[in-house]
């Protein structure tokens, strides 16, 4: 059912570069023997909108696509669960992918229910639900209306895409790629991990003064945060008031030049919604999934390895790139802890946790006094973002090629990106004791 529903979506992504979605949606409704209300709700889906059948269908589908807003929910049941996954407890695969409990079952109407006030909208149970019943909105055809006006749009990719399109492409090809698609240019959001991590050795070295003290980064993942948040609010004191890359990303570009728009693209659905928190609207325009993309270039036919290099100079460190993975953020943090708080080095124990059931586990062991450890790293996926549900590449593959790539980084440590202190000059931070001015770092965080 997925790869279906990839084969739909880029002929949906075709069809809107030619000036032709009317008559290809047509076309496909068209068909004998379709469920007509489903595949609207796909179609809707596919272009990032809510719309149902009716005899109106193309020209309200239209319509949805020029008004949209960002203000949505991401992930949505599109059609009557068959429950023929469920257990011998009657429990569903979507139920069981759940961290937050949100998917309960209406025994009336045998069919599963997605809780809204619960729901996260972490998409967990996209990749779980085996008949293709639940669906996460595509922004990209909304985007490409913006693509095509006078805004700069930037894609900010996230660290974890190197090797996921291709084994020898470069992210010297992958900016070219994106340019192929009509983005104005392409930044790794590594970048702004770098300035993170500034942050947050400086965080470490107020909230730490001895060995028992706690904590928790809230650096990256946007599950880690919602579990924080709803299961474990007892724990949201110890937490970093960092926002993570991909905001900082958007903030800071859009703060250099307030006409930018800006893409965020990486493995992850629940950065969607991430994305569209009150707090944080606004600050990234639209976010797309590597499946996404690669299904956005197969469409249009373009391959990155054939594309010549579009280069920039160096300027993320290994330090950030290595967010991509489980235990990124603790080497990179402890890393800059040891320039710039040489003192603190050997009082800094990180653990890391692993995947949902880890996660949950780590946090027990906080709230209990029973972590041998002061700084706590969460990710929802197994392996951290390379193991995000909409990678295109195994995690294993996917970690090899982030370490690679941060490993041959010129820049070793975010303290030692000369690039990085002029964007920080730029922004009215000079100096570390900057970064413990409230007023100077502003940019950088999010009250919990």
């Amino acid at each position: 059912m997925k790869q279906k529903y990839s084969e739909l979506f880029k002929n949906i992504v075709k069809a809107y570069y030619e000036d032709r979605l009317e008559e290809i949606v047509s076309e496909i409704l068209s068909q004998d023997e379709i469920d007509k209300a489903d595949l609207c709700k796909v179609i809707s889906s596919l272009c990032g909108i809510g719309i149902t059948y009716s005899e109106n269908f193309i020209e309200d589908l239209n319509q949805g696509i020029k008004s949209y807003e960002a203000n949505h929910k991401v992930v949505n049941k599109i059609k009557h669960c068959s429950m023929d996954c469920a257990d011998i407890h009657g429990e569903t695969l979507c139920q069981k992918s759940c961290p937050f409990n949100a998917i309960f079952i209406d025994k009336e109407k045998k069919t599963s229910v997605i809780n809204s006030e619960k729901c996260t909208d972490c998409g967990f149970c996209v990749e779980a639900c085996p008949s293709g019943g639940i669906l996460d909105r595509v922004e990209f055809i909304p985007l490409l209306d913006l693509i095509k006006g006078d805004h700069p749009v930037i894609a900010a990719v996230a660290p974890a895409i190197i090797g996921q399109f291709g084994d020898n492409v470069t992210i010297e090809q992958l900016r070219s790629a994106f340019k192929k698609i009509g983005f104005t240019d392409m930044v790794e959001v590594a970048f702004f991990a770098d300035m993170l991590t500034l942050k947050e050795a400086v965080e470490f070295d107020h909230f730490v003064k001895k060995k028992d003290d706690l904590m928790i980064t809230s650096c990256c993942c946007p599950m880690w945060v919602g579990m924080l948040k709803r299961v474990y609010e007892d724990m949201v004191r110890y937490v970093s008031p960092s926002v993570s890359p991909m905001i900082a990303a958007g903030r800071v570009m859009k703060k250099l030049n307030n006409d930018c728009k800006v893409v965020f693209i990486g493995p992850c659905i629940a950065k969607k919604a991430e994305a569209k928190e009150k707090d944080l609207i606004g600050d990234i325009d639209f976010v797309l999934t590597f499946a996404e993309l690669k299904d956005i270039f197969e469409a249009l036919n373009i391959n990155p390895i054939e594309l010549e290099s579009d280069s920039s100079t160096e300027y993320a460190s290994r330090g950030g790139r290595l967010y991509a993975r489980t235990g990124g953020v603790s080497i990179a943090v402890s890393e800059a802890i040891e320039k710039l708080f040489p003192e603190k080095h050997d009082l800094i124990k990180t653990v890391q946790a692993n995947g949902v059931k880890e996660c949950k586990a780590i946090l027990e062991k906080a709230q209990n006094g029973n972590v041998d450890a002061n700084f706590i790293e969460g990710m929802g996926c197994i392996g951290g973002c390379v193991g995000g549900p909409k990678a295109v590449i195994s995690r294993a593959k996917g970690t090899e090629h982030v370490n690679t790539l941060a490993e041959n980084s010129a820049i070793k440590i975010a303290v030692d990106s000369s690039c990085m202190n002029k964007i920080l000059d730029n922004l009215g931070i000079h100096s570390i004791e900057d970064f413990k001015d409230e007023s100077k770092i502003e940019i950088f965080e999010r009250k919990f």
